[in-house]
């Protein structure tokens, strides 16, 4: 049985799915969520937290809660599996696999991944959709040796994150952001039809035991953004 406050993000996320609270709709405060299923005030802080958290929600300090904008948004402090953020937000993923190879790591390819030049590493470039609009191209080099049977992996029923999460759990990340341009190809996959910016994000990931992936992602300006949260602590002045 799911904990008491599992049950309510599901069943806040039941209402947004079904139209029921669309964007920017105020939900139950943490009082009225506490009195419906019999929980502590607590218990449904950390429900609409973790939603917050999720970019579901946003919450205002006096106002309570909202239906957060259904732009897809991607954590700078979490690594979070894109068909999970399209599914929390009501939508339909997809994905189509484009590539999915093995090749020899160019130099800058071998130094992002800490391989030899002209090592066999693994290759992929696939278009994730959501409602079956395309939203963000990712071409990623795989170390084979965390993941050996990448290759043989549907990508069209899961993703590389959720994968790679599997068999090499993430330790550590680093980004690079940056404001691009698409090449008439990057356009093709994401049927965009004029010289729309896009947000390119590089990502490299390790595991305990070395570095697992090399990425690129990209992403119309319009239905991308990233966000995040930070809470720093108070020093007191002397």
């Amino acid at each position: 049985m799911q904990p008491k406050f599992a049950q309510i993000k599901q069943h806040i996320i039941d209402h947004i799915r079904s139209g029921t609270w669309p964007e920017h709709t105020k939900v139950p405060s943490e009082n009225e969520l506490a009195a419906q299923f019999s929980v502590s005030r607590m218990t449904a802080r950390r429900a609409l937290s973790e939603l917050s958290d999720e970019g579901i929600l946003t919450r205002s300090q006096g106002l309570g809660s909202f239906v957060a904008s259904f732009k897809s948004q991607s954590s700078l402090l979490e690594i979070r599996n894109i068909a999970d953020e399209i599914k929390e937000r009501g939508g339909q993923y997809s994905g189509t696999v484009l590539i999915l190879e093995s090749i020899a790591a160019i130099a800058p390819i071998a130094i992002a991944l800490g391989v030899d030049i002209n090592a066999q590493i693994y290759h992929s470039i696939l278009v994730h959709h959501e409602n079956d609009k395309p939203l963000q191209v990712e071409e990623r080099f795989v170390n084979p040796s965390f993941a050996s049977e990448y290759l043989q992996q549907n990508f069209e029923a899961t993703t590389p994150h959720e994968y790679l999460l599997q068999v090499a759990p993430l330790t550590e990340a680093r980004h690079t952001i940056e404001a691009i341009m698409p090449s008439p190809e990057i356009c093709q996959w994401l049927n965009l039809y004029n010289e729309e910016a896009c947000l390119q994000i590089i990502r490299r990931t390790w595991c305990t035991n070395g570095i697992v992936s090399f990425a690129r992602l990209i992403s119309p300006g319009s239905k991308y953004r990233l966000g995040g949260h930070l809470t720093f602590k108070r020093t007191t002045k002397t």
